[in-house]
């Protein structure tokens, strides 16, 4: 397929299910509107995915993401596999995305600086399990979660003053044989602890227990 065809795809698709009709002028004219939102120029459109960058191919997933109008998008691991000057460019679209179009993000990732620059809310999960909800700025000052606090702690630091020594080793036995005999119970009950702030008890004492021993 065509860039084209690829950014083009879900508005033939609502076309013809007569779910959203468009005529074929309404829907180039919508291809070019997302070329220019997402920064992409339209001498693009009749190549292919595999003549394009990285960055340029996340470009691309994205003006196709945005075709039908979402109020949200859910991104999974949008730029983890970018260089970093291109997720830098990749991050500050999204941002410009979001302000313009009134998006919300569903912003999955494992990179915790990315995590800190996108999100206004955080979930932290472990397992499947969501261990802690909190504002970005409350959760990175004063998590509560002794995993969140391995999260943070695990973060490089340049200032050799600032590294906290402090963690958990998740290959630990005991931790092992929680998750493998693990059902469902009040654990994952999550409780306000402060306004906005909220905490699972799930491995809680475990975790803490571990993360005093070091």
């Amino acid at each position: 397929m065509t860039i084209r065809e690829i950014i083009a795809e879900p508005l033939v698709i609502y076309n013809e299910n007569k779910i959203i009709p468009r005529t074929k002028q309404e829907i180039e004219q919508r291809v070019n509107e997302l070329m220019d939102i997402t920064g992409l120029s339209k001498s693009m459109l009749s190549r292919y995915p595999h003549e394009f960058s990285g960055g340029q191919r996340q470009r691309i997933g994205i003006a196709r993401a945005l075709a039908l109008n979402p109020k949200l998008l859910l991104l999974d691991e949008a730029v983890s596999a970018l260089d970093v000057s291109i997720r830098a460019q990749i991050l500050n679209l999204l941002k410009d995305l979001q302000k313009e179009l009134s998006l919300s993000y569903l912003f999955i990732s494992h990179d915790l600086a990315v995590v800190k620059y996108m999100s206004d809310k955080i979930a932290v999960m472990y397992q499947g399990i969501i261990l802690e909800i909190a504002p970005r700025e409350i959760l990175f000052s004063n998590p509560k979660h002794p995993y969140t606090k391995t999260l943070i702690a695990s973060i490089p630091e340049i200032d050799p003053e600032k590294i906290k020594n402090k963690t958990i080793k998740l290959d630990e036995p005991s931790l092992t044989n929680i998750r493998n005999t693990y059902s469902p119970t009040e654990n994952e009950i999550l409780e306000e602890v402060e306004k906005d702030h909220f905490v699972s008890k799930y491995l809680f004492d475990e975790m803490n227990s571990l993360l005093n021993k070091n």
